[in-house]
Formats: C-alpha cells, structure tokens, sequence
C-alpha cells in the first residue's frame, strides 16, 4: 500500500511538472506568435535603416534606427564597464576570501538583494545621481544606470561559474609556485572562460531589454547620440511611445520594434550558446 502510494505521488508530480513546463512553453510560442503576427507586416528596410523623420509618430515615413543603435550603446557601454567590475569581484570572492566562508556568503546575499531590486529603483537612483551631479538625461548617465543594474547580475553568474571549478586546482595552483594574481587571471579564468562568456552575455541581454532603468537617465532623441553627453534612444522606450499612440500604423510599428528587439535577444542567447560551447573545448 505504502509503495503504490509513493509511485503514484511520483506520478502526480511527473505530470505536474511537465503541465507547468508545457504551459510555460505554450505562453511563451503565444507571445512570440503574437508579436510576429502584428509585428512582421509593418516591418520594413527603411524601419531599421532610417531615422524617424518629420511626422514619423503620426504614421509618416522614417525608422528606429535611433533607437536600434542607441540600445546597443548603451549595452555595449554597459555590459563592458559591469565586465571590468564583475569579473575581479568574482575572483576575489572564491580565491581571496576562500578560507572566510562567512564573508563570502555574506557578500553573495549582498548580490542577490541587488539582484532582485526593481529596475526602477536603479533609474530613480540614476536620475538622483544625475541631478546631483548637475548632468542632463544622456547616453553617458544611461549608460552607468545600466551598469549598476547588471553588474550584481553579473557577478553572480561569475560566481556561481568560478565555484564549481575544484578546490584542488587552487592548491595545486599554488603548491607550483603561482601567485595569487596569476591563479585568479590565468588559471582560474581560463577555466572558467564558458562561463564568463555567458555571464557577460546574459548581462548584456538584460542591458538590451530594461526599460525602467533608462527611463528617467537616458532621455529621448530622432538622432543617434553623437557624444557621450547627448540624450539616446533605445528600442524598449520606442515601443513604449509607439503604443501609446491612437494611430493603428504607429501601433504595428511598436509590434515591428518588438520584432527586432526580439530577434536581438534571440541572436544574444544563441551566441552565448555557441561561444560557450567552443570555449569548453578549451578547459579541463
């Protein structure tokens, strides 16, 4: 009796887990199809390589390619500064502190508070900064929100890669004369290269997408920024504009916009797949 209970409670839950799991899915081919469905029509050559122009927002002629090139400033901007932090924050954590396994966890608890704050709270925080600093919404304080947004992101997901490598390697590392600086940026970095790769392209992908944080920080322009000083558009806030529009043309614009704002994260998980994949051939 006993026994016929266990395997039908593991049933239970086999088919359970896989309902969610399908039903995940399904929303998920549903967006997809619906933003390919109303997007796909409206998309057009001129969209992605022109500028918006006189009339754009009432249906007229011109593109997102503001938009399209400021979001990938601002990831890129981003992604590279949250890089340069992230990744001897990482190494400090699993080799400086590995005998201090109470700062450690007390820093990775740290990380996943910052984590799980609300993008908005990091655009008021830019927004503060900037008026305390005297600057105007640009391509350069965006640019910074955004960092400080990914950066917990991407420390963890450095982390949690660098902690799976075995502890013996360090040891080994230093019973052969290694320094510190060398067992963290040589030996441990090449190791876990896959997954820094990753880390670094999941942060990115977050950049691409976050509209709260660029809300107040980055401001909005037809043109593409110039200099660090100048306002930039990104593709979130020109959906956000294009929908809140009555046009029924300027609406499939923001669908078509979704469209490519898609298909650019898409393309970033894709990437991360393969260059994980190469990079693993490398490592022991």
């Amino acid at each position: 009796m006993n026994l016929k209970r266990k395997i039908w409670e593991e049933q239970f839950f086999k088919y359970l887990m896989g309902f969610f799991t399908y039903s995940i899915m399904a929303i998920l081919f549903f967006i997809i199809y619906e933003i390919l469905k109303k997007g796909v029509p409206a998309l057009s050559w001129d969209m992605i390589t022109q500028v918006p122009k006189g009339g754009f927002y009432f249906g007229k002629e011109g593109g997102i390619l503001n938009a399209i090139v400021g979001t990938v400033y601002l990831s890129v901007g981003a992604s590279l500064i949250s890089f340069v932090i992230s990744l001897p924050v990482a190494l400090f954590i699993n080799i400086a502190l590995v005998k201090y396994g109470h700062w450690k966890n007390t820093i990775r608890f740290i990380l996943d508070i910052l984590w799980g704050v609300p993008p908005i709270v990091y655009g008021a925080f830019g927004f503060t900064l900037m008026l305390a600093l005297g600057l105007q919404a640009s391509l350069l304080v965006g640019t910074l929100t955004i960092a400080f947004l990914i950066t917990p992101i991407m420390i963890r997901a450095m982390d949690e890669v660098i902690r799976s490598i075995p502890l013996g390697l360090l040891e080994a590392s230093y019973s052969l004369g290694a320094t510190r600086y060398e067992t963290a940026f040589v030996i441990f970095f090449r190791q876990a290269l896959p997954g820094i790769a990753t880390a670094f392209l999941l942060g990115f992908g977050k950049g691409v997408g976050d509209t709260a944080a660029v809300l107040f920080t980055a401001g909005y322009t037809d043109y593409i920024p110039e200099r660090l000083a100048d306002p930039a558009a990104t593709l979130p806030l020109a959906i956000f504009f294009q929908l809140g529009s009555p046009i029924p043309e300027v609406q499939a614009r923001a669908y078509a916009a979704a469209v490519i704002l898609t298909v650019l994260i898409l393309l970033i998980s894709i990437i991360s797949r393969y260059i994980s994949s190469k990079l693993s051939k490398n490592t022991i």
